[in-house]
Formats: C-alpha cells, structure tokens, sequence
C-alpha cells in the first residue's frame, strides 16, 4: 500500500491534537538543540480503535517525555502522499514520518533523505528484539536501514462470508473454476460474488494482482524483469492480465466495484452484500469492535461465521497456494537532523516508542496490525477477537511469498500498470496493449537511470 497501502494499514497513532503546524515547525527544524519534533503521520480512521490507540500512545509518549515537544500532521491515502512529496521537494522534510521500504516511499529511500539508522538501533542494542528480515537493509529502497517496519504485511486476504454461502447452498471456492460457477448461484439471491473497492487503483495492484502476477511468472519474476532476462510483453505478464480481464468478464468482479471507495467495502461486505471480500491482511482492523463506541462493523456473535483464505487456485499459474507480501511501513527520520544533537535525541526516543514493544502490542489487539515485528510479544495473552485470531493464521494458507509490485517497480513503472488495470476493468484497453504500455514506461524508467 504498498505500496500503499500494506496497507496495513497499519499503525495509526499520534493524532493531531489543538497543536498548530507552522512557523513552530519551521523554526524547530532549523534548530537541532530544539527537542521540537514534527511529525507526518498516516491515519486511517476507518481502522476501529484508532482514537482511542491514538490518545493512548500520544498520551503515555508525552508522559513519559515531558521536555520533547511534538507538532502531529494527520493525513491519510494520496493525500498523505502529495504531502510527502511536497515536503522532499521543499527541502522541509518532517523530523519523523511514517514511510514505506519501497513503493510510495522509494525517492525518500534513494535521494537519502531518510537517517540511516543503524548506528542507533545498535547503540541501543535492538537487533535482538525485531524479527531479522525486518532490519535487512537489502529489503530497503535504500539500501540500508531508513526505516523500521511495524509488521510484515501479506497483501492479499480474501474473508469469507459463510452466511452468504449457506444461504446459497455453497462451500468456500478451492479454485477459480469453483469460484466462476458460484458467480449466477450468487447472484440469482442478490448477491456479489466478490468486493474489492478499486476505485483508488494501487488496491487491484497491490491486493491481487501481484499475487496473480506472481503466480503466472513464478518466484523471481520481477527480478528476471529488472535483469533485461524477460519483458512485460511476455507471455506471462500478458497472461496475467487477461486473467484480471477474466474476473470481470466472469462477473467475478463487477465493473461497480471500479468505482468504489477504499473506505466503502469493509461496511458493504458487513451487510452481507456479497460472498467474498479482498484486501490486505491489514484490513481485519476495520470489521472488529471499535472501543470508543462499542461497535463493529461484523459484531464478535457473527465472526465466527467467517472465514479466511488467500486468492483460490488459478488453473494454467505456474504458482499456487502464493501470496504477495511485502516489509511494512513504519518510521524513519529525516536525514537532516545532525547526528548527536537533542532533536536527534528526542526524534529517536519517538521512534523507539512507535516500533517499540508497548505499541505494537497495544496495536495488535486493537487491530491496527495483524503481525508485529518484534520478537519479545506474547500474542498468547492478548484478548483477541475472533477475526483479530483468524487473520493471524493467513500465513497458514500459502507456502510461497512473491513481490508487490508497488514495492519493486518505482512509480514510473507501477503507476502504469495501476492505470492498466483500471482500464482492463473497464474495457478500454486490452491486456496486449496494456503489457506493452507498461513495458514502454518500464525502458523510458530504465533508459532515466
């Protein structure tokens, strides 16, 4: 998300309290002895508990950090983004910001606008604290540790509303033949076969069509791409594109959810309106039960009618039983801030407190992550939902992780292939053509560096 998104969403915090953005922000960051820290934050507030994990960790930082000052900028999906971008192009980049490896983030990463932060990750000893593949520089557009990621997010979950299918006389689809037949018998009761909100495009990018992608070229896809050893406009990325055609020519996806808000599935697949629904793993915090108010969009008495999966087989993929994941957001600093200063000082306290332990537990089981990237949490002891407890056995259902392709193609290339797929959806373009526009901006990206 991912990329967008992955996405998860993931950890929401910090919300922006009475505090003003402004000649404040500026003037902290140009003074490193100021212990002011401005922060650019992402927020989804469809995410359930997101005001009340927001006023906790806000809360407990500030009492536990009394001489550090923070000035919060909420923002969410492109808007989050454009902000970004506006900020590096500036030369204003925010103290701490929440950042992808790859993806959305990749010009943070590669113009080293990011702190590397490893010389504070091993000051404090915290390598042994976080999975390994977290702190792999290799896994960083950077090439070294700008971030440090909140989870490792799977991108395609598909939830399965089983008072759907038994009000039909069905059983979860094992493959995509199953799932075509199920299409007339849903939806001669009413129904959608599958909700996926696509009006923002990196959704079918990032949610399925990389996991497809992965499928028809196999392990290491990308990386035969990247080495001039294969081409969009080989057979398997074109295959891949006209089984996305296939969904929509199928029923399986109707041109509807072209159109829909990212925000509006979730709410739709609640009210039974169709039999599946697709998104990231990180998208099981919108459905659990909100603290603030009590409510869930799919109450604790109905989630065990649910069940979880990834994308059933596809007959003719060279992979099945695959998803596409990806490394997590999470937050980095901005390079800017001189190495031993108190804004240092007090930028790293922060990032410490939201990758640290107490958060990402606190994230869990409030739904804002499905997985942590710590190693030193006992999930055992967490008062899970039963959804929160079914999105973590995703893993369970696949046994090979292929890209995202938000998170390996910067945006020249990625962005295309967004806008391929939308025009797919559509039938404005065919999955020929649309493999040739990509590969075109993939050799204009190419020909740049």
């Amino acid at each position: 998300m991912l990329i967008k998104k992955i996405v998860g969403i993931a950890l929401t915090v910090l919300i922006a309290t009475s505090v003003m953005i402004g000649c404040s922000k500026k003037s902290s960051a140009s003074d490193p002895n100021s212990k002011t820290v401005s922060v650019l934050n992402y927020s989804d507030m469809t995410v359930a508990n997101t005001v009340e994990s927001n006023k906790w960790t806000w809360d407990t930082f500030k009492a536990n950090n009394p001489d550090v000052t923070l000035v919060v900028e909420d923002l969410f999906n492109e808007p989050f983004h454009n902000k970004t971008e506006a900020y590096a192009a500036s030369g204003n980049l925010p103290d701490v910001l929440y950042v992808w490896p790859s993806g959305r983030s990749t010009s943070l990463h590669q113009q080293r606008l990011l702190k590397d932060l490893s010389p504070l990750i091993d000051k404090d000893g915290l390598r042994r604290v976080y999975s390994p593949a977290v702190l792999d520089p290799t896994a960083q557009a950077s090439n070294y540790i700008a971030m440090i990621p909140i989870t490792i997010t799977a991108t395609n979950m598909m939830l399965i509303n089983m008072e759907v299918l038994n009000a039909c006389g069905l059983q979860p689809a094992k493959n995509y033949t199953e799932l075509k037949a199920q299409v007339p018998v849903l939806a001669a009761k009413g129904y959608e076969t599958v909700i996926m909100p696509c009006k923002d495009t990196w959704v079918m990018q990032s949610c399925l069509f990389s996991l497809v992608a992965g499928r028809f070229g196999g392990e290491g896809w990308d990386q035969k791409i990247l080495n001039g050893q294969a081409k969009f406009s080989d057979p398997d990325f074109v295959n891949a594109l006209e089984f996305i055609k296939s969904l929509y020519t199928d029923r399986v996806l109707t041109p509807a959810t072209l159109g829909m808000d990212y925000g509006d599935g979730p709410g739709a697949f609640a009210a039974n309106k169709g039999a599946y629904y697709i998104d990231g793993d990180w998208r099981i915090g919108a459905f659990i039960t909100d603290a603030s108010s009590g409510v869930a969009l799919i109450p604790v008495s109905r989630q065990s009618n649910f069940q979880i999966n990834v994308f059933p087989d596809i007959p003719g993929a060279k992979l099945n039983r695959s998803n596409s994941t990806v490394l997590g957001t999470g937050w980095a600093m901005s390079a800017s801030i001189p190495a031993g200063s108190p804004k240092e000082d007090a930028a790293w306290r922060l990032i410490k407190w939201l990758t640290g332990k107490e958060v990402q537990t606190r994230q869990l089981q409030d739904g804002g992550i499905t997985a942590g990237s710590r190693t030193d949490i006992d999930t055992s002891v967490l008062k899970l939902e039963p959804l929160q407890k079914l999105g973590a056995t995703l893993t369970s259902f696949y046994d090979t992780s292929t890209v995202v392709i938000d998170g390996v193609f910067e945006s020249d290339v990625h962005n295309v292939i967004n806008d391929v797929l939308q025009e797919i959806g559509l039938g404005s373009k065919t999955p020929q053509a649309g493999a040739a526009d990509v590969q075109k901006a993939f050799e204009a990206w190419k020909a740049s560096h």
